[in-house]
């Protein structure tokens, strides 16, 4: 038996054949030996389940699990999450479409070990061509997870990444059931936030995940519908009150909900698609609020107008963005 602690890896996958490959080889590729690593296939029509039946058949550390019946994206993560080993320490998932660097797993343990008051591991990561991610200062491998918070609230450190970039401690699987929100549009976001309200949050100062860009993808569908806004604005509102000051929340939602109605009335102008007003609608009412009303944003309508008279360039180019990037969506 291992005297290293078992690392539950785990990708739930649904119809991605063209990436699934790429995604299983990182993962087999850690020079961290000791780890589990469950395939979920969520029903898929593609040849996906055969990639991942091959690989089983090659390595005994991948098992492969197929739903009964098709869920949708956050059931499909929760059944799978589901069928982590009791004895596992660590949960990684790795989504179908992204894959890890060599050291992700032995980098992310490292810290979890040295320092056992964090819940979640997370790092840079490689987002297409571009780094992404914001840190902790260097040397620093923990920071108590109210300052992650405050980082993220106040000054925009978006921490988390994406679920591939973030290792989670086991035993705040155990404590959540369902490990994911299924009410909320950010659900990744959201957990992280209630685990550092009692917790710390580990960082390593290394790019250890790649997010891909570009395909069809959640992320990649909502591109161009401001998404990093309306989840700053949610965490605002859901989780300013434990990690701000009523006056620290109070100047922050202001100035916030001032660029957020901007946006939307930027979007009436523009005449964004339904998918966009309906991802809004969505989100906001996860915190009981509706979409401002035509009256309520009509000086920022105003005032986009104006933008748009003294700048045309700006409102041709979003346009035919917002337009370009629907239709690849619809392909």
């Amino acid at each position: 038996m291992s005297a290293l602690p078992l690392v539950s890896v785990v990708t739930p996958f649904y119809n991605t054949a063209g990436f699934l490959a790429e995604c299983i080889e990182s993962v087999l590729e850690q020079t961290y030996p000791h780890f589990e690593y469950l395939l979920v296939d969520n029903q898929s029509t593609d040849g996906s389940a055969k990639i991942a039946a091959e690989y089983a058949r090659k390595d005994s550390r991948v098992r492969v699990i197929r739903n009964p019946e098709f869920v949708a994206q956050v059931p499909n993560y929760n059944g799978a999450m589901r069928h982590v080993s009791s004895s596992a320490r660590y949960v990684k998932v790795v989504q179908a479409d992204d894959w890890i660097f060599p050291e992700c797993l032995a980098r992310m343990v490292e810290v979890g070990e040295s320092h056992p008051s964090a819940a979640i591991i997370t790092s840079y990561r490689l987002r297409g061509k571009e780094v992404c991610g914001t840190g902790i200062d260097w040397p620093n491998e923990c920071i108590p997870g109210r300052e992650a918070g405050r980082l993220h609230l106040l000054d925009g450190r978006f921490l988390f990444g994406s679920p591939t970039t973030v290792m989670d401690r086991a035993d705040l699987l155990a404590r959540r059931q369902p490990f994911y929100s299924e009410s909320s549009v950010h659900e990744d976001t959201e957990l992280c936030f209630e685990a550092l309200v009692g917790a710390d949050l580990g960082f390593v100062h290394q790019v250890l995940s790649f997010s891909r860009v570009g395909n069809n993808g959640n992320l990649t569908a909502i591109e161009t519908f401001f998404w990093t806004l309306l989840d700053n604005y949610l965490s605002l509102r859901k989780f300013g009150p434990t990690f701000l000051t009523e006056e620290e929340l109070n100047n922050r939602m202001e100035s916030l909900r001032t660029e957020y109605l901007r946006i939307l009335g930027e979007s009436v102008l523009l005449g964004r698609e339904r998918e966009f007003w309906d991802y809004h609608r969505s989100g906001l009412a996860t915190v009981q609020e509706q979409l401002p009303s035509t009256w309520v944003l009509a000086p920022r309508i105003a005032r986009a107008a104006l933008k748009a008279v003294v700048r045309p360039r700006w409102f041709w180019r979003e346009r035919s963005r917002f337009k370009s990037v629907a239709a690849r969506g619809a392909e």
